[in-house]
């Protein structure tokens, strides 16, 4: 008996805890550079991403193999040139959403959080600070922000040729659609 009453609590206990985590598989982070020479967008539809609505943890991982850009020299210049795709595949963030308990994961609506934590690119981590968009709606978040990344930052090498063609501040678009675990 003793043992099934702790076997109740610990299902209870693990209920809970996962009851708080919102998780997607297909989160999307588009990037974009505008220069008065040439417009470069990329997407990525696959990235990885958890939210605890109890701590506010926030993390997100992407293969930076996995962003789609409408030209195929583009893409294979991002991966090979610049970014280095086969020697840093990933991307990743860890951070906090810091107001947490102003949204109210029980009650549809739109909230306006804060965000902070470690972005890594290349191996470089920088820490980051950035606002972001949370929306419930039933048993659906989402959240969304926009950062603003410079490639130096992350020792992205442009070369002086195409230079002129992208921009030293690259627009960062992020949208998660978390479903509850």
């Amino acid at each position: 008996m003793k043992k099934s009453v702790l076997s109740l609590i610990a299902v209870l206990l693990a209920f809970h805890i996962n009851a708080q985590q919102y998780i997607t598989k297909t989160g999307t982070i588009k990037f974009s550079s505008h220069t008065d020479l040439e417009d470069i967008k990329a997407e990525n539809r696959k990235v990885v991403s958890a939210l605890d609505s109890k701590t506010g943890a926030l993390e997100f991982s992407l293969l930076m193999k996995g962003f789609d850009f409408p030209n195929d020299l583009m893409e294979q210049h991002f991966n090979e040139s610049y970014v280095e795709s086969s020697k840093y595949p990933k991307a990743t963030f860890k951070g906090t959403v810091t107001d947490i308990s102003n949204v109210n994961f029980a009650k549809d609506g739109t909230y306006k959080v804060k965000y902070t934590g470690k972005l890594t690119i290349k191996n470089v981590t920088r820490d980051v600070t950035g606002d972001a968009t949370i929306t419930v709606k039933g048993d659906k978040v989402t959240a969304t922000s926009n950062q603003k990344i410079k490639p130096a930052d992350y020792n992205i090498s442009i070369p002086a040729p195409v230079a002129g063609k992208i921009a030293e501040v690259i627009n960062v678009d992020i949208n998660m659609d978390y479903k509850k675990k």
